[in-house]
């Protein structure tokens, strides 16, 4: 049976459904479109988030192995799209709205009112960066302000980078960044850091890193398509005042995309999936996850397509594992 005679996406009884259109999503799918279970991806707006995941909002990637001349986000994605596509993925472009794991079969609903079944279910809905939202945070996205210094840092060869925020994640970027940059500023809203004391002592000791207290960014200003300079204000007295910089670093923070699943599946205090690692397996059997909604150390495109691949070969194994107890497909 050919892609295109397949029965509708609601019609029939999947053997993988995966929600979520990233590098892992995408990769996930890959492996089980290969393994022929004709996997069916759900590449919906997720929480705001943007179909095909934060690589859509990233202009060059340069870290992908691969691509010795580095790639396009956007592109990539496509790229990865069609791969997964050409070996038998199905796509359906719709938002999750429920989920329900209680049984053998997993249900999911859709905006439009598709009920779809299915005996494994893949997750991969990602993570999405804490902002600021003060103006021109939106409009100098992808421009200057980033909220990845692994992934871009190496676009601010001798510029003054801000980054903001106070927590060893923090710390740690602003120390990567000193590796590009001619000056690092830490912006940060109190008088003192969160940051773990070792972290705390490695960037009091690096000559490229400044640190302003008290202060909150409450604007980014950009020029020709770039920013140019911050409005910052003053925590204790109000005062404003611009501070000249080339680019803006968010270390705040990620929000996992995993609201569809409170009270279903097990999460850590910050909200992202627990796995029983090695492997990708949730606490509800069936049910894996993958990229950035479980794994917040990393974060990266690479390290999410790793996942996806795995989370494709533990959902193969669980349904071998399963074969005599699938319901009855109606086909």
């Amino acid at each position: 049976m050919s892609v295109t005679d397949r029965p509708a996406p609601d019609a029939r009884i999947h053997d993988v459904v995966v929600i979520g259109s990233g590098p892992a999503g995408l990769t996930a799918a890959l492996y089980t479109a290969r393994a022929a279970l004709e996997p069916l991806l759900i590449e919906g707006v997720v929480d705001g988030g943007p179909t095909g995941g934060q690589l859509t909002l990233t202009t060059d990637v340069e870290n992908f192995p691969g691509f010795p001349e580095g790639i396009m986000g956007p592109e990539l994605i496509m790229n990865m799209r069609a791969q997964a596509e050409r070996f038998g993925t199905q796509f359906v472009t719709e938002d999750v709205t429920a989920v329900d794991v209680s049984g053998p079969l997993k249900t999911l609903t859709t905006a439009s009112g598709l009920t779809i079944s299915t005996r494994s279910l893949i997750i991969a809905t990602g993570a999405k960066p804490r902002r600021l939202d003060v103006p021109g945070e939106t409009e100098l996205w992808g421009s200057g302000v980033s909220a990845c210094a692994t992934c871009d840092g190496f676009f601010f060869k001798d510029k003054h980078v801000v980054i903001v925020g106070g927590g060893d994640s923090a710390m740690e970027e602003a120390i990567f960044l000193t590796k590009f940059a001619s000056k690092v500023s830490v912006i940060h809203r109190r008088g003192e850091l969160r940051a773990s004391k070792i972290m705390q002592d490695r960037a009091f000791k690096n000559d490229k890193i400044e640190f302003v207290w008290n202060a909150e960014v409450a604007e980014v200003h950009g020029a020709d398509g770039a920013v140019s300079s911050l409005l910052l204000r003053d925590t204790v007295s109000g005062e404003t005042r611009d501070f000249a910089c080339e680019g803006l670093f968010l270390a705040i923070g990620h929000i996992p995309n995993t609201w569809l699943f409170d009270g279903v599946l097990d999460r850590d205090d910050e909200g992202y999936l627990l796995v029983e690692q090695p492997s990708t397996a949730t606490n509800v059997p069936g049910v894996f996850a993958c990229g950035d909604v479980m794994d917040q150390v990393y974060r990266q495109a690479i390290t999410a397509a790793g996942t996806g691949c795995r989370a494709a070969i533990d959902a193969e194994r669980f349904l071998a594992e399963h074969t005599d107890a699938r319901p009855e497909d109606p086909r």
